[in-house]
C-alpha cells in the first residue's frame, strides 16, 4: 500500500509541470547513459590509438557497457518495484559519475573496461526509474507519449555524442571531456535525490497509478519473475527491439563514422553529423509512434511496420553501395525514423501482463533491447578482423567494403528474425491486463 500524506492538494493530482519535471531528472541521466553508448563512435579512433585496440577489442571494450547494462535490468525492473525509482536513480547517477571518471584516468584497455562497465551497470536504472515515475506521476493516456519523449531524451545525449563530441574532444582530448561528465553526472545525482519522490502522495497529491492488491515485492523476487515470463508477448517484445536497437547502436554507437570515413570518403566530422542524423530520426520517430498508437488503439500494426521498414532499409544500406550521399542519408533517416518503432515494446509489454509487474517486464524488455549491441558491436569487430587485408593508417586499421558487408549481415540477419517474431505477439489494444 502507498504512504499517505495530510494535505490541502490530496484530493488532486499533481500539476502537469511538476510531474513531467520529476520524469524529466530521470530522462537526464537517460540522456547521459546514451551520450555514453554512442561516444565510442567518435572516439574510436583516440581510444584504438591510446590502448592499442584491435576492431575486435574496441567492439568489446565498447560493449561492455552493454554488459552490465543488460545484466542490471532484471534486477533493476525488481528494485524498482520494490525499492522505488528515487533510490535508484540517485544512486545511478552516483556510480556512473565515478565510472566515468575511472575510464578517464585508465591507463590500459583493462581499466577502461572496468570504468565501462560501472557505468553501463549504474545508468541502466534511468530507463526503468522513468517509465516507473511516469506510471505514478502521469495520466494513463500520457504513458506512451512518456516512453516516446524519453528515447528523444536519449538520442540529445547521442547528438551530444556526435559532432560536439567530435570538437570537444578536437580541443581538449577525449579524458578531459569525460572528467566533465563525471562532474555533470554526479550534479544531478543530488538534484535527483533532492527533488524525485516514488509516488505523488509523497508530495501531497493523488497518484495515478492504479491500486492493485498484489506486488512484486508480495510475490518475491523470482515468483515475480517467473510471471513476467510466463506471458508469450514477454518473450517477443524483448527478442525484436534487440534486433532493431542493435543494428542502429552498431552502426550509429561504433562502426558507421569509420564504414562512412572509408567507403564515401566523408571527414570524421562529416561522418559523425550522419549518425547523429540517424539518431535525430530516431528520437523524432519514437514519440510519433507512440501518439499514433495510441490514437488508433493498436500496439502491433505500427511495430509491425516499424520492423519491416527498418530491415528494408539496412538492406539498401549494406547492399547497394556507391549511392549519393544526400540518398544514403535519406535512407538512414528513414531507418532512424521507424525505428523509434520499439518505444511501442515498453507500453505493449506493460499492458500485457498485470501492472503489480510493471517494473519487471520494463526490465526484461530493456535487456533485451540492449542485448541486440551488446552481441552485435563486439561480434561485427570480430568478423572485422577475420575479413582485414591489412590496411592501416595512423596506427587504425581500415576495412574493405566485403569486410563491413560481412560484418553488417549480422544485424541483418537478427533484423529479419525480428521481422517474423513480431508477427506472432499479441495486440493489447493499448488495454491494460488485470
Amino acid at each position: 500500500m502507498r504512504q499517505q500524506s495530510v494535505s490541502i492538494n490530496a484530493d488532486r493530482f499533481p500539476p502537469l509541470t511538476l510531474a513531467w519535471t520529476v520524469w524529466g531528472l530521470g530522462a537526464l541521466l537517460y540522456l547521459i547513459g546514451f551520450f555514453q553508448r554512442v561516444a565510442p563512435a567518435v572516439v574510436g579512433d583516440e581510444l584504438s590509438r591510446t590502448f592499442d585496440l584491435s576492431a575486435a577489442s574496441l567492439g568489446n571494450l565498447s560493449a561492455f557497457y552493454f554488459y552490465s547494462y543488460v545484466a542490471m535490468q532484471i534486477p533493476t525492473g525488481l528494485l524498482a518495484d520494490r525499492w522505488g525509482p528515487r533510490r535508484l536513480l540517485s544512486l545511478g547517477a552516483l556510480v556512473a559519475a565515478i565510472g566515468t571518471l575511472v575510464f578517464a584516468a585508465a591507463p590500459n584497455g583493462s581499466i577502461a573496461g572496468i570504468g565501462r562497465l560501472l557505468v553501463g551497470g549504474s545508468v541502466a536504472v534511468a530507463f526503468v526509474g522513468m517509465l516507473k515515475l511516469a506510471s505514478h506521476w502521469l495520466p494513463l493516456k500520457q504513458y506512451a507519449i512518456a516512453s516516446g519523449l524519453a528515447l528523444f531524451a536519449g538520442i540529445c545525449g547521442a547528438v551530444f555524442a556526435g559532432v560536439p563530441l567530435q570538437m570537444s574532444v578536437a580541443a581538449i582530448g577525449w579524458r578531459q571531456v569525460m572528467v566533465v561528465m563525471a562532474i555533470l553526472t554526479g550534479l544531478l545525482s543530488i538534484c535527483i535525490w533532492w527533488l524525485v519522490r516514488d509516488d505523488p502522495v509523497e508530495r501531497g497529491y493523488l497518484s495515478h497509478a492504479p491500486e492493485h492488491s498484489e506486488s512484486s515485492a508480495q510475490l518475491g523476487v523470482w515468483a515475480g519473475l517467473l510471471k513476467v515470463m510466463a506471458y508469450r508477448n514477454t518473450w517477443l517484445l524483448a527478442l525484436v527491439p534487440g534486433a532493431v536497437v542493435g543494428c542502429l547502436l552498431t552502426f550509429a554507437g561504433l562502426w558507421g563514422v569509420p564504414f562512412l570515413t572509408s567507403q564515401y570518403g566523408l571527414t570524421p566530422v562529416g561522418a559523425a553529423a550522419v549518425t547523429s542524423t540517424l539518431m535525430v530520426a530516431w528520437a523524432l520517430g519514437g514519440p510519433v509512434f507512440g501518439a499514433f498508437s495510441d490514437r488508433i488503439g493498436a500496439r502491433k500494426l505500427p511495430y509491425v511496420v516499424g520492423v519491416w521498414v527498418v530491415l528494408i532499409g539496412w538492406l539498401v544500406v549494406v547492399y547497394v553501395p556507391g549511392l549519393p550521399v544526400w540518398l544514403l542519408v535519406a535512407v538512414l533517416v528513414v531507418i532512424g525514423f521507424f525505428s523509434g518503432c520499439m518505444i511501442l515494446g515498453f507500453a505493449f509489454a506493460k499492458e500485457s501482463v498485470p501492472i503489480s509487474l510493471a517494473g519487471t517486464v520494463s526490465g526484461v524488455v530493456n535487456s533485451g533491447v540492449m542485448s541486440g549491441p551488446m552481441l552485435l558491436q563486439p561480434a561485427m569487430g570480430w568478423m572485422l578482423d577475420r575479413m582485414w587485408q591489412g590496411q592501416q593508417q595512423a596506427g587504425v586499421r581500415i576495412y574493405d567494403l566485403p569486410a563491413y558487408q560481412a560484418g553488417f549481415n549480422l544485424m541483418l540477419a537478427w533484423a529479419a528474425l525480428a521481422a517474423l517474431l513480431i508477427l506472432f505477439s499479441r495486440d493489447t489494444h493499448c488495454q491494460q491486463t488485470r
